[in-house]
């Protein structure tokens, strides 16, 4: 999606740094920087309304605004305040956006971000890449990390991610962890099927990791197979990426709307995550 690149601020620190890492990916892309601020309703009101009471939500509106200029001055910087609950307001403009950009924690609606409905209800329900900024390295760590277990979820994701090792010039790193099963130590049988049945997931990812390289000779990408949970091996990579990819979801028992994976890497992950899902999905 060519549209703007959507940054939701509050005033909050990780906010500002959300904010920042938006203005630099707009820059990449070549397209505007959107700053939205959300302006909830206040105890006993049913409907938020803006007026002139509203003036220091537009002050932080302006604030963010003057920061991302100076941040990259090249990038053009457009406003909006708008009237609604967090969710709903970011979830309406992930229906434009390139991507929506926000921090893991904030004030006001932003505050529960990971940890409550907030999180999940954007992530789990916006129309385009959610990107959710809990840590920033210090500098370009040069890899994008996408994780991979052969859902239609995780199919985007990757997608998104080939897209953003290109415009960084980095390469992408397809990881996929394959839980191993416990096995007992004198059934030999058993071990051999679970060996042919990791065999064959290597196989799997090593295929789809050949057709991406076709389809994108310029990438650099990589593909790798680690033993255990996806949560952990996915943090553990995010200390080497600047972003890493998930799905919204993946396969199997735990699926849901924000699957288990997404919700554990984004409360671990040491960079930016950006949480994918298929834009036909509700």
């Amino acid at each position: 999606m060519s549209g703007p690149i959507v940054a939701g601020v509050d005033g909050s620190g990780p906010a500002t740094a959300a904010l920042e890492w938006a203005a630099e990916e707009a820059a990449r892309r070549g397209v505007p920087l959107r700053v939205v601020h959300v302006r909830e309703p206040w105890a006993g009101e049913e409907e938020p309304h803006l007026d002139l009471a509203d003036g220091e939500h537009r002050e932080v509106l302006a604030e963010a605004a003057d920061a991302a200029r100076k941040h990259t001055p090249g990038v053009e910087v457009t406003t909006a305040l708008v009237a609604g609950t967090v969710v709903g307001s970011l979830r309406a403009e992930s229906e434009t956006a390139a991507l929506v950009v926000i921090g893991s924690r904030g004030g006001g609606g932003f505050a529960e971000l990971l940890l409550g409905s907030v999180g999940m209800g954007l992530a789990g329900h916006a129309r385009g890449p959610v990107v959710v900024v809990r840590q920033v390295p210090e500098g370009p760590r040069g890899e994008v990390v996408a994780g991979y277990d052969g859902s239609p979820h995780a199919e985007t994701a990757v997608a998104f991610a080939v897209e953003e090792a290109a415009l960084r010039g980095v390469p992408l790193r397809v990881l996929s962890a394959w839980p191993s099963p416990p096995v007992a130590p004198y059934s030999l049988t058993f071990g051999d099927l679970v060996q042919a049945s990791f065999d064959a997931e290597v196989g799997r990812l090593r295929e789809r990791v050949d057709a991406l390289r076709e389809e994108n000779p310029a990438v650099d990408i990589r593909d790798e197979v680690v033993v255990g949970h996806p949560v952990p091996a996915l943090t553990e990579a995010s200390e080497q990426a600047d972003l890493v990819v998930v799905g919204s979801r993946g396969k199997g028992p735990l699926a849901s709307v924000l699957g288990s994976v997404s919700h554990g890497v984004l409360h671990h992950a040491r960079c930016p995550v950006a949480v994918v899902r298929p834009p036909e999905q509700d």
